[in-house]
């Protein structure tokens, strides 16, 4: 603990944001660069260094924040990047993504602003790979055992790494034609910007695992070959069943799924295309759905071009405190927040029949209506209770061209072959069955990630690949020194 008042004379201050007449006009992340380093130190000196920090158990991967707090208000950034390390694989892509429930279980978040606990974490880590703090970690010697991860999202990269680095042979077999998953696909560029991703991967290759792209298991090359190929097999495919509405109108073209818009807009920047054929551009855009994929088109429809974009949150507006009755002090609040992309689309005026942001609360999708070509052109609405009960007077329409549906996922496809094909058990929200130890009813197949434990955070996510390698170790050698930060059934704070 470098300055024992710092949390009392040193006021919260966040890494600055470009100014949105800028950012707008190009994919890349949305922070002024640069104006991190300046302020991270003071901001960690915040740090109380609790008897009791509530921040670990308010992160799954268990991170050693106040002792990476300290070592970055005293600017010891080699240190700060090991004990970074020691619990994260990936913190500049958490340091970015992740909501942060940890700053929610800060001890100052009691009464004051949390420490910035995730602007501190993204220092950190991009303060290691400019100091060269980040090197591969290929492992001394080979176990001659082999291992096969099918998913190359945060829960596939993270299990490979550890099993990489505890000497046994990977194999990362990811359907898409790059590596990564929806942190490829899903996550738009201005969130995190690819080419930290594509530093990871070379990391990971360095070590010795190995990728092949292009291959679905279960359509490409048979699960049972898979299985046969190696010693034990990690199902990390993520939950992509996305979740339909059923309403009228939903045959029309132009009504589309959100991860079927995303992925274009990040081919386009790629360089695979120069255009998405499903562009925001002149378009009236409206987003079923108040969370972070929502949040996701909304920015990307702003930087298309769109003619205006309005989300609809099912939800009641929260409030800008804590309900500490219902979510006490340290869970996660759902309290009003202002992403980067609503903070756009409010200065923008994106959404001139929503609320200040774009977004329209209480609001429920009842039809939707097309021209004579079959194609959608206006979305029927209607304000709901508590309940989720239609307010009687309160129907209108508002103009659709394009609408996006982000209504989150129901869990893993099961339409490629995979779980068919090696005879896995589903939960009955349609999750795969694993037990305490993340093994499937199938020998030597394991499942992690939100394909078992359901739709999920980034950090829940790397977690599930840090213990499911593990479990993966033990089942292979006997016994296993990496950490598991969790068990497959620990569960975010809550009441």
């Amino acid at each position: 603990m470098a300055d024992p008042k710092g949390f009392m004379t040193t006021p919260r201050q966040d890494w600055p944001r470009r100014p949105v007449e800028e950012r707008v006009r190009d994919w890349d992340e949305v922070y002024v660069p640069g104006a991190l380093l300046p302020i991270v130190s003071k901001q960690a000196d915040r740090c109380m260094d609790c008897g009791i920090p509530f921040c670990h158990d308010a992160c799954p991967l268990g991170n050693l924040i106040p002792e990476w707090n300290d070592l970055v208000s005293r600017e010891d950034w080699r240190s700060a990047a090991d004990r970074l390390h020691a619990t994260n694989n990936f913190p500049e892509f958490t340091g970015r993504l992740c909501p942060a429930p940890c700053e929610a279980g800060c001890v100052l978040a009691i009464n004051q602003p949390a420490v910035t606990i995730k602007n501190v974490e993204c220092a950190i880590a991009d303060r290691a790979w400019e100091l060269g703090f980040a090197p591969p970690r290929p492992p001394d010697r080979l176990s001659g055992r082999t291992v096969a991860v099918i998913g190359s999202g945060p829960t596939g990269l993270a299990a490979a790494q550890q099993l990489t680095r505890a000497g046994h042979t990977v194999v990362v077999y990811e359907k898409d034609d790059r590596i990564g998953g929806l942190m490829r696909y899903g996550i738009p560029e201005f969130k995190m910007e690819k080419a930290r991703l594509e530093r990871r991967i070379e990391q990971m290759r360095a070590e010795g695992t190995r990728f092949r792209t292009c291959t679905a298991v279960g359509r490409d090359i048979g699960a049972d070959e898979v299985r046969t190929r190696h010693d034990a097999v990690v199902i990390a495919t993520g939950a992509t069943a996305w979740r339909e509405l059923d309403a009228p109108g939903r045959e029309l073209a132009g009504v589309q799924q959100a991860m079927e818009y995303l992925p274009l807009a990040n081919r386009v920047c790629e360089g695979d295309l120069p255009a998405s054929p499903m562009s925001a551009a002149g378009k009236h855009v409206v987003i079923v759905g108040g969370g972070d994929t929502g949040a996701d088109c909304l920015g990307t429809a702003v930087r298309e071009g769109a003619a205006s974009v309005t989300q609809l949150d099912i939800y009641a507006q929260p409030g800008a405190e804590r309900d500490d009755d219902t979510e006490p002090w340290p869970t996660y609040p759902r309290i009003y927040r202002l992403s980067a992309a609503h903070e756009e689309a409010g200065e923008l005026r994106t959404a001139p029949a929503a609320d200040a942001d774009a977004r329209l609360f209480a609001a429920s999708t009842l039809r939707f209506t097309g021209d004579g070509e079959g194609r959608v052109r206006s979305l029927h609405l209607v304000e709901v209770d508590s309940g989720r009960r239609p307010v009687p007077g309160t129907g209108r329409a508002i103009p659709a061209d394009l609408v996006l549906l982000a209504l989150g996922f129901s869990g893993p496809d099961r339409e490629d072959g995979l779980i068919g094909q090696l005879g896995l058990e589903l939960e009955p929200r349609g999750t795969i069955a694993r037990d305490v130890g993340f093994a499937t009813a199938v020998p030597g197949v394991f499942a992690a990630g939100d394909a078992a434990r359901g739709q999920s955070l980034i950090v829940w996510a790397i977690a599930e690949g840090r213990a499911v390698a593990a479990a993966v170790d033990r089942y292979l050698t006997g016994s296993s020194r990496l950490p598991a930060p969790i068990s497959p059934y620990d569960r975010p704070m809550a009441v």
